[in-house]
């Protein structure tokens, strides 16, 4: 018996359900877009997202970094462009943009 893959369209839709896309193609289709990345420590930083591969390692533009410190003040950093590490992230919210 012939498996069969779940349909990737509702019957009269043109377009995929949000539960069945794969997280890489939501990240490809933020491409050229805002993104808020979270990082593992206690830095956040938003930017235009310019590339990533397929260990999540992205390049962001018109970036800025936002540090929480430990008396709970936050420190905004600008930068033009970053590379950061995918082992790093701990999430991606697209379009998103932090409480500072």
């Amino acid at each position: 018996m012939a498996a069969v893959a779940p349909p990737t369209q509702a019957p009269g839709s043109s377009k995929a359900n949000a539960s069945q896309i794969l997280p890489s193609e939501l990240i490809d289709r933020c491409v050229g877009s805002p993104i808020w990345v979270i990082m593992k420590s206690q830095t956040e930083l938003t930017g235009t997202l310019r590339g990533f591969d397929v260990y999540v390692n992205m390049v962001l533009d018109d970036v800025t970094e936002f540090e929480r410190l430990a008396d709970g003040q936050v420190r905004t950093n600008k930068m033009e462009q970053i590379l950061l590490n995918g082992n790093n992230i701990a999430a991606l919210v697209p379009g998103g943009k932090p409480d500072a």
